[in-house]
């Protein structure tokens, strides 16, 4: 024990003297998770829309007054022709047109049904697909308006069904509330993974391993030396992090904080035993530092932090049974917003914690210490 403790005072000293290493580890993850949390979303507001209405009647401008008193819609004016509104589009001025063809009213009023062009720029296909979600919505809600003026059944015969919508586990459908708890974990990776490799790796480019190396000092101890100091920090991280979504993204935790605690402390050992292991594969810094980017893009794009792995190619479904940070992404999200317990969650328990295991056994195994 007195070696391991030795050892971890080794490490602490030596982040204390490297004073840009260690405020790059405090203060770089909570500003990824503050600005990850805010920018990045799905969330369209303030769609411009241009309205080419060839037939300038009530119920065209009452179509244009339902686009026209929506936060998510911003009315960027009328044009006079198709030929204009495919102008606008080209320029990037407006993200949809709506074209109200001529005789609109006439023909609602007496053959009951006609058309509208919605003219959507689909270069950002997500943002179309929303926007053109959107304003089907409400142009189904002015027929339904419509319909019920002119029908000729007397009023209050005609059933009525009334749709209640329930949100459950994010009420306001926030994007940050979707965002904070999988961020909250991915930032553990970075002090985990990346940074205990690049440690260890500078070590060898200085010579210290070496002088390690011929100590008394035994593997495991070696290993726990290292791991133990970059996990503390990792939950020192994740203690704020958590403090951050509840305080400043108002996102109440409903499940056990200490089961989040349990999961952090796996996926840190976890990542501390990938940094371990690609440290021994890597000769410097330059090596260390492209090996962990090139993992970790992988793991963030494959993980669903963004969007559903269930909508990923089978093959980047296959791909993610090895991906770690999937599965505590899932967890972080079902504990914090679902209130999940451990049985609800055991399954990504054991498949993290045997992750684990194989890694600090692999980075064990490739240590080779010289006695």
């Amino acid at each position: 024990m007195n070696r391991i403790r030795y050892m971890v005072e080794k490490e602490i000293q030596q982040l204390r003297r490297n004073p840009v290493l260690l405020r790059i580890m405090l203060a770089a993850p909570i500003m990824q998770l503050i600005l990850l949390s805010y920018a990045a979303n799905y969330e369209v507001k303030n769609l411009n829309i241009a309205v080419v209405d060839g037939d300038h009647t009530t119920y065209s401008q009452r179509l244009v007054g339902k686009f026209r008193y929506l936060d998510n819609f911003r009315m960027t004016g009328y044009l006079a022709s198709d030929k204009q509104a495919r102008q606008t589009l080209l320029a990037g001025d407006a993200d949809l047109v709506l074209v109200i063809p001529p005789h609109f009213e006439r023909d609602l009023a007496k053959e009951g049904n006609t058309s509208v062009q919605l003219l959507l720029n689909a270069i950002d296909g997500s943002k179309a697909g929303i926007a053109n979600g959107y304003a089907t919505a409400i142009i189904r809600d002015f027929n339904a308006d419509i319909r019920a003026e002119t029908s000729a059944v007397a009023p209050g015969t005609i059933p009525a069904l009334d749709i209640e919508n329930q949100y459950w586990y994010n009420p306001k459908l926030e994007y940050k509330t979707f965002m904070v708890p999988g961020v909250l974990f991915e930032l553990l990776i970075l002090v985990g993974g990346l940074v205990s490799a690049l440690n260890i790796v500078r070590e060898k480019e200085i010579g210290t391993m070496e002088q390690l190396n011929v100590t008394p000092i035994r593997k495991h101890e070696f290993i726990l030396g290292k791991s133990i100091p970059f996990v503390l920090i990792g939950l020192v991280l994740f203690t704020v992090g958590l403090l951050l979504g509840r305080f400043l993204f108002q996102i109440r935790i409903e499940g056990s904080v200490a089961l989040m605690y349990v999961f952090a402390l796996l996926f840190l050992i976890l990542c501390v035993g990938l940094g371990l292991l690609i440290s021994t594969l890597a000769d410097n810094q330059q090596q260390a530092l492209f090996v962990s980017f090139f993992l970790l893009v992988l793991f963030i794009l494959l993980s669903g932090l963004f969007a559903s792995t269930e909508n990923m190619p089978e093959w980047a479904q296959w791909l993610n049974i090895l991906n770690p940070l999937k599965y505590i992404i899932e967890v972080g999200r079902n504990v914090m917003l679902k209130g999940s317990t451990f049985r609800d969650v055991s399954r990504p328990f054991f498949v993290l914690a045997g992750m684990a295991i194989g890694l600090l056994l692999l980075a064990s195994w490739r240590y080779r210490k010289t006695v």
